[in-house]
């Protein structure tokens, strides 16, 4: 049994962008009843998020967008960034949060703390590019992560992605950097609408028509990921994992499910101890995923894999 931390703050629960809005706070406060309904909890080292340092964010987002975000944070009410994106007046310090449970979740990793993290926190944050704010997405926190790792002097690290929507800004962000591979799933076409042309070898984005489902997904990880992710041989794996692929979230049209999410995550750790020879450092963020029960227990899937793993 390993040990699995799981990070997260209350000042997640504080970004707020509207009463109809799908990103909304009880996506945390359902998996944590999730998680203590089913006894998971108990087994989970908990730790609570730090604000993220500046330096992290500049490794991965243009100081010039940080000034601008930090300028447009409301007095009250809603600021919106794009139609889908919206900033109130605690926004701010959710998404420092959010990629400060990255960073946390790295040296918690790296320093043998724990075996895997998971980030249990929003916003969320594949959507965001160096300079651009968008898809719910404020700060890239699997990118921020990712950098931190490399800032402890790993040398190649693998981050996989199974949203539903493409992670446009960590590819835009890592595009030209080898060192950071990135395996995905997405639907296709589907927004962002990116992440299907001019791709470099270190980044194996795959994509998926509507209603595609477990088979599919599973090809994908025997054929597609676990060989490329060999061939990398990173020293650290890192995850953006979005629920929304799920089949009962309708943000999507993809058909995977719960128990999809566990075995790619034991797939994954089986991968990285053959290629480290005994250590499997996992750290994972909370992407998307709206359908609230849906949402709890893939997590739980999620987060069993990691422990049994």
């Amino acid at each position: 049994m390993s040990s699995v931390a799981l990070i997260s703050h209350p000042d997640c629960l504080r970004h707020w962008m509207g009463e109809y809005h799908p990103e909304a706070p009880q996506r945390i406060t359902e998996v944590q009843d999730h998680l203590l309904r089913q006894g998971l909890d108990v087994y989970l080292v908990h730790h609570e998020a730090p604000l993220v340092p500046r330096i992290a964010l500049e490794r991965v987002h243009d100081p010039i967008y940080l000034d601008a975000l930090e300028a447009s944070v409301p007095t009250k009410g809603l600021v919106h960034l794009d139609p889908d994106t919206a900033m109130n007046p605690d926004t701010l310090i959710a998404a420092k949060r959010a990629a400060g449970a990255a960073v946390r979740a790295v040296d918690l990793v790296l320093n043998g703390e724990v075996s895997s993290a998971f980030c249990l926190v929003r916003p969320p944050g594949h959507h965001a590019e160096r300079s651009r704010a968008m898809g719910f997405c404020f700060f890239n926190n699997v990118a921020v992560a990712a950098a931190h790792a490399l800032a402890h002097g790993l040398a190649r690290v693998t981050i996989v992605d199974w949203d539903v929507h493409h992670g446009n800004g960590t590819e835009e962000i890592f595009r030209a950097d080898p060192r950071v591979q990135m395996v995905s799933i997405f639907q296709h076409p589907f927004y962002p609408y990116r992440g299907t042309k001019n791709q470099p070898p270190h980044m194996v984005n795959v994509p998926l028509p509507a209603y595609s489902g477990s088979n599919e997904f599973r090809q994908v990880v025997t054929e597609k990921w676990l060989p490329a992710i060999r061939a990398h041989r990173p020293e650290m794996i890192l995850i953006s994992a979005g629920f929304d692929s799920h089949i009962e979230d309708d943000m999507g049209a993809l058909a995977l499910r719960e128990s999809d999410y566990g075995w790619a995550t034991l797939q994954l750790i089986a991968a990285l101890r053959e290629i480290t020879g005994g250590s499997a450092p996992i750290v994972s963020v909370l992407e998307g995923g709206y359908a609230l029960s849906s949402l709890a227990r893939s997590v739980a899937a999620h987060l069993k894999a990691m422990i049994e793993g």
